[in-house]
């Protein structure tokens, strides 16, 4: 199996909109899924296009209440290019016999190439050849060229090259009944003999989007000059013209397309750059040779070099991990440095989630402060840009401070929904889980893990500051104190398990002292004490007096950092939430005899008209992500300052513990157990990778990676290798490593960028090596157990090590 390509040897129409989202091809700016350029969105295509940041809102009437929305829009089609024959109708994959088949997503150069040959129900052989880009150094340009070779026939045939902006929000079952007619037509026309324009509009949002097709024919390499008749309709415009075909005889087709908005930097007026750029334009070799040189640049930085030993026969995993690579550089690339958006969840690759922002950041994020730490800082602007409104939200719900949504999309207000559909039993329900204000805390974790990264005081001090003490300040207007126990409580909250919203036979939303969300408040009281510690004193003194941030609050900070409550149940566990010990235990092999797959525990029970929330079962890890996400020094630390003891044992007790109790309902769940296993049982760990590996390519859920990618669990994965299992580890002025290679791995190699520095890194069983390629002035430190190295400029450090010695995993 080629480590570098994705193929498929067959036509699925069942798995057809599964491969589209894998095959899906952007470059930060926006993203078309991986459709035949002859399909339609039906029960087996879904041809979408997707504009980073593209959102608009629209209402619905659902159980006598009218509810608003905010989806990422599927923008016009610009893919339509297909051919008939006199007389007969449109060609459709689905309506000839298929001779062969094969598509390949090229992830080095960014390519998809798709082969078919078929016959037709006359018998008239034709072969498609295809290959199509969305170019990664131009952000406004794609193109795709069609190479259209009759095997047995001569004669006239017809072909169809179109802009389609009627399309809708179609790509998610479960959101059918709501509205979903984003786009009114605004302008069409015919730019020159070669190219077509069309202008549409969110109509709530009033984002315009324009697109310029530019189409040629070419036979033996040379331009052929065809009539064309120009088609249109509000929304829609195509070219049709008629070309005589000759037996084995090649007609090659090329489609340059631009793309534009309203919110475009440097631009005059978007139909206007769209139609510019798409005469400017050269043919599809020039475009695809800056695009390769671009795909070459971006894999020299974010490539990790991967052996199994011993080699397989074919790498899978290698493949898997540079397909999850190249999905995250499709989604957070180079453009997105000058854009104002945040990172989906699912990608720019579908509709799930109406590509809204989560807390999917801390998975991704490490991955990005490590190879181009630019664009992290990008996406937390992204962030700061909605300060406003997250101060607005905490205000409306009577706290201070600044309080994030659980779903961001636009402008930072809460999107998550009020209701959301149960597949299963067919029933809209109440949806609680915007009360997981861990968002918040996940925020400043990734505003000070990137600053330990960078060293961006400038970052820092304008920006990463400010959020850190709002939030600090939501989490202590959170905190109630509870004068029994001398302890403050965080109440009405859900945890990462979400499973849980509330207690049995309750009718009030939320849990009282979630442990993973009273832990991170402590935590981000110390940062933001720090960060304080850390700014300069002139900026110091300033935003103490823009936030008018007194010693008296800081003092009150430091209280609750000293006494947040934690709960425990049985020996040494830390209950997931206060009560936890009085639910009753589930039965997994009973419902896995009866289900097979319970990974969606919770809408199997609710389709029973049961609850989670009477269970010890989680839907992914909750109490175990204070494990991914801390040492058990930074751990033993927090607890010992909350009065808690922190045994050895603490972290083993645990995992065992709750790992019994998940079912992985989410993507994200074998990614952390994977993680947290890697310190005492690596063939365990290793498991659990691969299966994590699995979750989009496999589609091990079921159905959910046809309407968009897991890029958190892709980014995590990938991080597993990257931090994981080198023991990677940013902490005060060191970098320092402590490798943890599960059995299977043979060799491991990366460049990184640290605080200026760029390293390559290469380890295999028994040795480290870290060479250092470029430097800053002074040497970087580079530390292993209990030892520091210096290490100079074009020199490199190597270290033995047991590859059986047990290690501790990093923080993140």
């Amino acid at each position: 199996m080629p480590v570098w390509s994705l193929i498929y040897e067959d036509f699925n129409p069942d798995q057809e909109k599964h491969r589209e989202a894998l095959c899906t091809l952007g470059n930060g700016y926006f993203a078309t899924r991986g459709a035949l350029a002859q399909s339609r969105a039906d029960e087996t295509h879904y041809p979408g296009t997707y504009v980073a940041g593209g959102y608009n809102r629209l209402k619905t009437e659902m159980k006598g209440k009218i509810i608003e929305n905010e989806d990422l829009v599927n923008v016009p089609n610009w893919l339509c290019l297909n051919f008939r024959h006199p007389d007969s109708d449109w060609f459709d994959i689905k309506d000839v016999e298929i001779l062969e088949y094969r598509q390949e997503l090229d992830m080095k150069r960014g390519l998809l190439i798709r082969k078919v040959r078929c016959a037709d129900p006359e018998g008239k052989r034709t072969t498609l050849t295809e290959r199509r880009l969305v170019h990664m150094a131009e952000p406004h340009l794609a193109a795709l060229e069609l190479i259209f070779t009759p095997e047995n026939w001569s004669g006239e045939v017809e072909f169809r090259s179109a802009l389609d902006g009627r399309v809708i929000n179609d790509g998610v079952p479960r959101y059918r009944n709501l509205n979903n007619k984003h786009l009114e037509p605004v302008e069409t026309r015919s730019v020159d003999p070669e190219s077509i324009y069309l202008k549409v509009r969110t109509n709530q949002s009033r984002l315009s989007i324009a697109q310029a097709a530019r189409t040629r024919v070419c036979r033996n390499g040379d331009a052929q000059e065809v009539l064309r008749e120009v088609l249109e309709e509000p929304g829609y415009i195509a070219h049709h013209f008629k070309v005589h075909a000759r037996k084995g005889t090649d007609i090659c087709l090329e489609k340059v397309v631009s793309l534009f908005t309203s919110r475009d930097h440097a631009s005059a007026e978007c139909g206007l750059e769209a139609r510019n750029l798409v005469r400017r334009a050269g043919n599809f070799e020039e475009l695809l040779h800056s695009h390769t040189f671009s795909w070459k640049h971006l894999w020299r930085r974010f490539d990790i070099e991967y052996e199994e030993k011993p080699p397989p026969k074919e790498d899978r995993t290698a493949m898997i991990l540079h397909l999850h690579t190249f999905h995250l550089l499709q989604t957070t690339s180079m453009h997105t440095m000058d854009l104002d958006v945040g990172v989906p969840s699912r990608g720019w690759h579908g509709e799930a989630y109406r590509g809204h922002i989560f807390w999917d950041e801390l998975f991704i994020f490490p991955f990005l402060n490590l190879r181009v730490p630019e664009i992290t800082r990008s996406l937390l602007m992204y962030r700061y840009r909605r300060l406003k409104e997250a101060r607005n939200a905490a205000k409306d719900e009577g706290h201070r401070g600044a309080m994030y949504p659980w779903q961001s999309g636009s402008n930072g207000r809460e999107e998550t929904q009020r209701i959301h559909l149960n597949p299963k039993s067919g029933r809209w329900l109440p949806d609680h889980s915007r009360h997981q204000r861990h968002v918040n805390s996940a925020i400043a974790y990734n505003i000070f893990k990137y600053y330990q990264c960078t060293l961006d005081m400038e970052f820092l001090s304008f920006y990463g500051a400010e959020m850190m003490l709002e939030i600090a300040r939501f989490w202590s207007s959170m905190s109630v104190y509870n004068p029994t126990l001398d302890r403050y409580e965080i109440l009405g909250v859900v945890g990462p398990d979400e499973y849980h919203e509330a207690y049995p036979d309750s009718d009030e939303p939320g849990l009282k002292n979630n442990a993973y969300t009273n832990v991170m408040a402590v935590w981000v009281f110390n940062k933001a004490l720090k960060i304080l510690e850390i700014l300069p004193e002139e900026r110091r003194r300033e935003i103490c007096e823009v936030l008018n941030l007194r010693e008296e609050e800081l003092e009150h900070w430091r209280d609750i950092s000293r006494k947040m409550r934690l709960v425990f149940h049985g020996d040494g566990i830390i209950s997931q939430f206060e009560e936890y010990d009085k639910l009753q235990e589930f039965d997994w092999e009973g419902y896995q005899k009866k289900y097979g797959d319970i990974q969606r525990l919770d809408r199997i029970l609710e389709a029973e008209g049961d609850s989670p929330n009477r269970y010890k079962a989680s839907k992914q890890a909750d109490v175990l992500m204070l494990f991914y996400l801390f040492s058990a020094e930074e751990l033993s630390q927090i607890f010992e300052q909350l009065g808690y003891s922190f045994e050895y044992e603490t972290i083993p007790k645990n995992i065992d513990y709750y790992l019994k109790r998940t079912s992985h309902g989410s993507t994200l769940s074998r990614v952390v157990h994977s993680w947290v296993l890697a310190r005492g049982d690596r063939a365990r760990s290793w498991s659990l990778f691969t299966k994590a590996l699995e979750s989009d390519i496999s589609d091990i859920q079921g159905g959910t990676t046809p309407e968009g990618i897991h890029l958190g669990a892709m980014a995590g994965c990938v991080d597993m290798i990257q931090i994981g299992y080198t023991g990677l580890e940013t902490r005060g002025d060191v970098l320092w490593f402590n490798p943890c290679l599960p059995d299977e791995l043979g060799r491991l190699g990366m460049q990184i960028h640290y605080r200026g520095h760029y390293l390559s890194i290469e380890i295999v069983p028994g040795r480290l090596k870290v060479t250092a390629c470029r430097a800053r002035e002074k040497p970087i430190k580079i530390g292993y157990k209990d030892n520091i190295y210096e290490l100079e400029e074009g020199k490199t450090l190597e270290i033995a090590f047991s590859p059986k010695a047990i290690c501790e995993v990093p923080e993140k």
